[in-house]
């Protein structure tokens, strides 16, 4: 009997010991990031399509709040308890991690030539030498339109910018809406949906953008000044107290159908698309004259790395290559509308608005905002800066003018282009 119980124990013994050397053989990732609203996507889509494919390890998606997640990742990081892979924000922000030694250098990863240089740039070294996050996605800037409300006034999408005003003087003769739907109050707003959305028409985006940087253009040129004037003569279509409408009070605008035009960020997509109780559509910042080319702010957003201390970094470089892979591309921009993959493979779009937003790389040259490389390392911070002349130039407190004097010289303060 003792004998019996004796094979039995040890049976049982080698048979744990078995499971035990199997679970020791997996492994486990996790990953920081600050986008909470993407629990389900990672928990539903893509991390069951990277573990079937790589068995043997284990992926966790362990999101912080948005506003709290840069201090709580340095945080992390500083105690040797952060994840083995960073959700990377672009430019300084993961720069910093960088050259901190937080992030390690992803140069080599396989896959990685998957994406161009204006992919990577955002996750490079300022001389381009060393890539330490995969590129994930961008958002791209242009204005989303109530289509019922075009069709019901009779107003084709506009490709100029005078088809864009003859539109807007249209809608506010009608009456039934606000021609546009943007507020000054939160600063960035105006920023972000009126001076990056149409200013890569004026300062030729890269090429412009490039030059600011190397200290050749100024913000006092033409190319610069002249995006003001023409925010500036939104004004009139903003409907009545813009100065004091906040960001979710545009979106609540638009969506429950009181304004025909809203200058947007293609991350509106999903938000937009369970809320709006009407046809929408989409059209690219119209270009002064026909026939100029048009440009677009295709704003590199996101992007992952690995902690440079991870213990698992073979495993986590595997899951870093399936991020820069097609598969990976299609399954995160049909599951996020409005976050466009940067991959060189094209990926169609299922949802109609992100591929007529994604469309537009086809017709039109892309750019990232202005403000975001280089420029804002300094005191006083650029793209602050940017914030609060673009709701000044609308308000009326500050012309054109003397809003690109003002930026010019608190860039001048601090920023000495590299001869």
């Amino acid at each position: 009997m003792k004998t019996k119980f004796l094979t039995a124990l040890l049976l049982g013994s080698s048979v744990l010991g078995s499971a035990g050397i199997a679970l020791a053989q997996d492994k486990t990732l996790t990953i920081e990031s600050w986008r909470n609203d993407d629990l389900a996507i990672w928990q539903e889509k893509l991390i069951p399509a990277f573990e079937k494919a790589n068995p043997g390890i284990k992926v966790v998606f362990a999101p912080s709040a948005p506003t709290e997640y840069n201090a709580a990742l340095n945080a992390k990081l500083d105690a040797g308890s952060a994840g083995d892979l960073i959700t990377c924000r672009p430019f300084d922000a993961s720069l910093d991690l960088y050259t901190k030694g937080h992030l390690a250098d992803l140069t080599a990863l396989p896959g990685m030539e998957n994406f161009s240089d204006v992919a990577k740039s955002a996750w490079q070294t300022d001389d381009g030498k060393a890539t330490f996050c995969v590129p994930m996605a961008s958002v791209i800037h242009g204005f989303i339109y109530n289509k019922d409300a075009f069709d019901k006034l009779g107003i084709a999408v506009p490709a100029t910018e005078a088809d864009f005003f003859a539109a807007l003087d249209k809608i506010k003769a009608d009456g039934t809406y606000i021609p546009l739907a943007m507020g000054t109050k939160d600063l960035w707003e105006a920023a972000t949906m009126g001076y990056q959305n149409i200013g890569p028409n004026y300062w030729k985006g890269e090429e412009g953008r490039l030059a600011l940087i190397k200290g050749t253009q100024k913000l006092t040129d033409k190319d610069w000044v002249e995006p003001y004037a023409t925010l500036a003569k939104w004004k009139p279509y903003l409907g009545d107290g813009f100065e004091a409408q906040t960001y979710p009070d545009s979106q609540n605008l638009f969506t429950l159908g009181r304004a025909a035009i809203y200058p947007a960020g293609s991350w509106e997509i999903s938000g937009f698309n369970t809320q709006a109780q009407f046809k929408m559509g989409a059209f690219p910042p119209p270009v002064q004259k026909a026939g100029d080319t048009c440009y677009i702010s295709d704003h590199t957003d996101i992007a992952i790395g690995m902690n440079a201390k991870s213990p698992n970094a073979d495993a986590a470089k595997t899951f870093l290559t399936w991020v820069a892979s097609p598969e990976f591309a299609d399954i995160y921009a049909n599951a996020l509308p409005g976050f466009f993959s940067l991959s060189s493979t094209p990926v169609k779009m299922a949802d109609p608005l992100a591929q007529e937003f994604v469309s537009w790389r086809e017709k039109c040259k892309p750019t990232i905002r202005s403000t975001y490389q280089i420029l804002s390392r300094g005191t006083p911070n650029l793209e602050n800066e940017t914030w609060v002349e673009s709701a000044n130039v609308i308000n009326g407190t500050d012309t054109p003018e003397v809003a690109g004097e003002k930026l010019q010289k608190g860039l001048d303060a601090w920023y000495k282009p590299a001869k």
